[in-house]
C-alpha cells in the first residue's frame, strides 16, 4: 500500500520569511482591485502603467500584469537580495509575454525617475514610506512621485492609525500554513513619534522566527500626510475609509470619507491626485 504525502512541518529554519509574509500580510488581488477600479472612477479609463514602490517581493507589480495584456507595472526597491527573490520567486511564475511588461529596478525612491517614465498610477501600501522621519523627506518623496505620474496620474497610498497604533504590545494571528504571525510594536515615542515594530513567526514545532521583519518608522497622522501631499503639490487628496458590516467589523470595502471614526486600529487607502 502506498503512503500519502504529507505536507513539511514549518520551522524556523525551513520556512520562507518572505512567503510567510506574503501569507501573512499581503493580499495583492485586493490591493489591485481597489487602484484599479478607483483609478477607472477617477479618470473614465483603465489604469494600464503602475509603479509599485517600495516594492519588496513585487507582489501587487505581478498581480497587476497578469490582470490585461496591455499592463505594464515597474518595482522600485532598495534592497537587492529582496528584490532578487521577487524575481525568482514572483516574476517567474509569470508566463514569457508577462514578464516583459514588468521591470524591478534597484533604486532609491527619493531620486527623480527617467524622463521618459509617466505612470498612471504610483503606490506605496503598508506604510512603507513611514522610514522617512521629517516632513522635509516625505515632502520630498510625495514630490518625487507627482513628478513621475502623467498628467492625470494618481498615488495611492494605504495609512494605519488609532489609538492602538500608540501602544506597545504585541498581536498573534494563526495563518493558512499553520504558522503564527507575531505582530510586535515593539517601542512608541510620543514626543518624536518614532515607533519601533517587528514581525515574528511562530511555529508548532521548533523556536520563533525572531524579528523576521524590523520596522524603524516614525507614525504619521491622516492630518499629517494630508497636509504634505498638499503642499508637495496635488491638487485633490482623498481619504477612502473602509465600511462596516452588520456586525460593525470591516467589510473591505472603502469609500471616499471627510469624517472617520475614532476606532482602536484603523487601516485606510489615500488618494491623491496630481
Amino acid at each position: 500500500m502506498g503512503t500519502k504525502h504529507r505536507k513539511p512541518v514549518l520551522t524556523a529554519a525551513t520556512a520562507d520569511k518572505h512567503r510567510l509574509y506574503e501569507i501573512a500580510v499581503q493580499c495583492p488581488e485586493a490591493e489591485i482591485d481597489f487602484v484599479t477600479s478607483r483609478f477607472k472612477s477617477l479618470r473614465g479609463r483603465p489604469l494600464r502603467r503602475l509603479c509599485e514602490d517600495f516594492c519588496g517581493t513585487s507582489a501587487a507589480a505581478c498581480e497587476f500584469v497578469k490582470r490585461h495584456a496591455d499592463n505594464y507595472a515597474e518595482g522600485l526597491d532598495l534592497h537587492a537580495p529582496t528584490l532578487a527573490w521577487a524575481r525568482r520567486h514572483n516574476v517567474a511564475n509569470l508566463s514569457p509575454e508577462q514578464q516583459r511588461r514588468i521591470e524591478l529596478i534597484r533604486r532609491n525612491v527619493l531620486h527623480p525617475r527617467g524622463a521618459d517614465k509617466s505612470f498612471d498610477a504610483v503606490v506605496a501600501m503598508n506604510f512603507s514610506y513611514w522610514i522617512f522621519k521629517t516632513r522635509e523627506t516625505l515632502r520630498t518623496y510625495f514630490g518625487a512621485v507627482r513628478a513621475a505620474l502623467a498628467s492625470d496620474g494618481v498615488f495611492f497610498l494605504d495609512t494605519w492609525g488609532g489609538y492602538e497604533s500608540m501602544k506597545e504590545q504585541r498581536e498573534r494571528r494563526r495563518c493558512v500554513g499553520g504558522f503564527t504571525y507575531v505582530w510586535d510594536q515593539a517601542r512608541y515615542d510620543p514626543i518624536s513619534g518614532d515607533l519601533t515594530c517587528y514581525i515574528h513567526f511562530d511555529f508548532p514545532r521548533g523556536p520563533v522566527m525572531e524579528r523576521a521583519f524590523v520596522y524603524d518608522w516614525r507614525l504619521w497622522t491622516l492630518p499629517e500626510l494630508r497636509e504634505l501631499l498638499t503642499e508637495a503639490g496635488f491638487r485633490k487628496v482623498t481619504v477612502y475609509w473602509e465600511g462596516e458590516d452588520e456586525k460593525g467589523h470591516g467589510n473591505s470595502v472603502f469609500s471616499p470619507r471627510k469624517r472617520g471614526v475614532a476606532d482602536a486600529s484603523f487601516i485606510c487607502y489615500i488618494g491623491a491626485e496630481k
